[in-house]
């Protein structure tokens, strides 16, 4: 809460649990943000995120397969009852002074969420919080870290590649043709699952002795590449005993100045996080 404070935000969660049990479960887990009671999922409906699939479910069955695997998808893995009336879809709204919505996050999967400190790099208000591991070649300085030191699973959090061009430098962006486009790419492993790259706005190179136009980077760069431990039961299984999660990965290049263009390059990359055990939320009480 202070590193949002510090940055002039304010952090609120609403659903439409009764204000009693929203006492006991923040006592329970010692949260100082306000959590706001929406009984009757008025908010909920006003905002368009009411899991509409529950009640479909509760209303007609589950007997249609479509219907059922869009159940466990978007709110609960346990039988269908009276409980996923008026339960939202789970997400992330920003809203600024005068109550206009200015970013959302939402999820694919109702048992995943987005940590903080990646949805603030996302909108480009993070820093370094945690320690980063610095890299350099011949033509980048390369500092790399995660959004996180801890995740759980079902977190959605961030890998970080800040990148610097060295003076007179530029690398290929998303859309250069004929050249190897800048890339992160992360080994494949087991119940953990990698988002495609987010690539910030390039700037137009003009190399006159060809009169080629081509994307590129030339000035620092930012890289997020996002990451979801899963969190089925399978995964569960895999991640028992686990306290940390290691990852590793390549940064993949071609950089050119302005006279000679260099043979592609690829530089070896690793993370590793603690790995916090899933808390399950005790159950409800009507």
């Amino acid at each position: 809460m202070s590193s949002l404070r510090d940055k002039g935000l304010g952090l609120a969660s609403i659903s439409y649990d009764s204000t009693e049990i929203l006492a006991a479960f923040s006592q329970q887990h010692g949260i100082t943000f306000p959590m706001l009671s929406d009984v009757g999922s008025a908010t909920i409906r006003a905002y368009g995120i009411l899991a509409t699939v529950g009640e479909e479910a509760l209303d007609k069955g589950v007997d249609d397969p479509v219907l059922a695997a869009d159940v466990r998808l978007h709110v609960t893995q346990n039988a269908v009852n009276e409980r996923l009336r008026g339960i939202p879809y789970p997400g992330t709204f920003m809203v600024d002074r005068q109550g206009r919505v200015t970013s959302r996050f939402f999820e694919d999967f109702f048992r995943e969420r987005n940590t903080v400190s990646s949805i603030m790099l996302k909108l480009g208000a993070g820093r370094a919080t945690v320690q980063g591991t610095q890299t350099s070649t011949d033509h980048l300085e390369i500092k790399t870290y995660p959004s996180d030191a801890a995740v759980a699973l079902g977190n959605r959090f961030s890998l970080v590649l800040d990148v610097t061009p060295r003076p007179g430098m530029h690398v290929y962006a998303p859309g250069a043709k004929g050249y190897r486009v800048v890339a992160v790419t992360i080994a494949p492993q087991p119940f953990v699952r990698v988002q495609p790259t987010q690539y910030p706005r390039s700037e137009i190179y003009f190399f006159k002795p060809l009169n080629e136009r081509v994307p590129v980077y030339q000035k620092p760069f930012t890289l997020l590449q996002e990451v979801i431990p899963e969190v089925t039961a399978d995964a569960e299984a895999a991640f028992r005993g686990k306290d940390t999660l290691s990852l590793v990965g390549t940064l993949e290049y071609q950089a050119c100045d302005d006279k000679v263009c260099y043979n592609p390059a690829s530089v070896p990359l690793s993370w590793t996080l603690a790995l916090r055990p899933f808390e399950r939320p005790a159950p409800r009480q009507r």
